[in-house]
């Protein structure tokens, strides 16, 4: 089973994401705190889902970290964020992709299926 790891601090879209995500077949991870990724103990998920504005946390420059890390870099990241300019700050944090807010669940099951390929 595919693990993925969700950081959003809007309770309703982690809620949404969590369930469309488990109806898929895959093992969501919502951590405590954004930042948990940076020294995960356990498995590390085969995506990361960020978003950008996080109460307290910054997407991109936990997406920097992940990918400027051995151990992590090789993980596909998905950046969200309600900004008009999400393309341009996924491009500067290295994610992998980047979907804007509000986005349609299809869309967003598209790009994290072609992001697991």
């Amino acid at each position: 089973m595919k693990k993925i790891f969700l950081a959003d601090d809007n309770d309703g879209i982690l809620d949404m994401l969590r369930i469309v995500l488990e109806g898929e077949g895959f093992e969501v991870i919502v951590p405590e705190y954004p930042e948990d990724i940076l020294n995960w103990p356990g498995e590390l998920p085969n995506l990361i889902v960020l978003d950008v504005w996080m109460s307290g946390a910054d997407g991109r420059n936990i997406c920097k970290q992940l990918k400027s890390t051995q151990q992590t870099k090789g993980i596909p990241i998905l950046l969200m964020s309600a900004n008009n300019d999400i393309e341009q700050m996924a491009k500067e944090a290295g994610a992998d992709e980047c979907i804007a807010k509000p986005f349609e669940i299809s869309d967003f099951l598209e790009k994290c299926a072609m992001l697991l390929a």
